[in-house]
């Protein structure tokens, strides 16, 4: 190969590099451009944000917004709602991922009759749409007493989601069985294998269900309006639709409150992004 030809295709490799960075960056900038333009406004007093609604600098910068929004509605601060998210989403997260990684194992490793059956039955449940059980849910919630509370909210992560079963499954799945043989002759029951063999194993998988799972329970409007019915127990998702409808004009202090309601899910996401892309990724042990 001649040096003109390989500095040719250099040359075409440094081109190529050069353009699809800039085509991911613009199309990053696209789509953060919303966060930005809302983080803006959030600053800027309420008489300038659809002025200036092209400029990302406030021309005034102000905290005003935030006082006011943290201030809350109906008697109660923002604080509370902050408070309820998390204690729902802290108390569903740890329950979709113990339920998720003990079914999980189950389904995987321990040989039971109906297995198959039972697995199946699984899958089926992740074709069902949430709206088709949304009215059988609240009525059987309704019955047993816990609509008015967070009960409906925590509860069924307990139980296990068919699709986080599915995640932590095809994890275990690639983790070599001669693990567990070699457990087995060591004296180690199926109870000694899933905590000391395969847990410290499918900790990504894990983790990636109980992200998934506290950016679903974080943001749950649906739920929170079907079965929280008291001002003090209401989430940050529902109380910022009826700060809205309640602030009236008072854009910034919306802008404000859901700028903060962001910052539990980037926080995660930060000190958590590597544990989630490998467990998303599926990456088990290969034999």
């Amino acid at each position: 190969m001649t040096a003109a030809r390989v500095h040719s295709i250099k040359r075409r490799k440094i081109t190529t590099t050069i353009v699809y960075h800039v085509l991911v960056a613009a199309g990053s900038i696209a789509m953060l451009y919303p966060l930005l333009w809302m983080l803006a406004s959030s600053f800027k007093p309420n008489s300038e944000i659809f002025v200036t609604v092209g400029s990302l600098i406030p021309e005034t910068f102000t905290a005003e917004n935030y006082v006011n929004g943290w201030r809350g509605f109906a008697g109660m601060s923002f604080g509370v709602y902050f408070g309820n998210s998390l204690l729902v989403a802290g108390v569903s997260t740890v329950g979709a991922a113990l339920s998720a990684a003990c079914i999980a194992f189950g389904l995987a490793r321990i040989r039971f009759p109906g297995r198959n059956f039972w697995f199946v039955l699984m899958i089926i449940t992740m074709m069902l749409p949430g709206q088709v059980m949304m009215i059988p849910r609240f009525v059987l919630f309704n019955q047993m007493g816990w609509v008015g509370t967070f009960l409906p909210l925590t509860v069924p992560a307990f139980f296990g989601g068919a699709f986080d079963i599915f995640l932590v499954m095809q994890f275990i799945r690639g983790v070599p069985r001669d693990m567990d043989e070699a457990a087995k002759i060591d004296g180690c029951s199926w109870y000694g294998i899933f905590g000391r063999i395969l847990l410290p194993m499918i900790v990504p998988a894990v983790v990636t269900v109980g992200i998934l799972t506290f950016i679903n329970s974080w943001g749950d409007f649906m739920g929170s309006l079907l079965y929280l019915n008291s001002p003090r127990t209401y989430t940050v998702a529902y109380a910022l639709k009826l700060f809205s409808d309640s602030a009236g004009t008072d854009f910034g202090a919306t802008f404000a409150m859901s700028v903060l309601s962001l910052v539990p899910i980037l926080v995660l996401f930060f000190f958590f992004q590597r544990q989630l892309v490998e467990g998303i990724s599926i990456q088990g042990l290969k034999g």
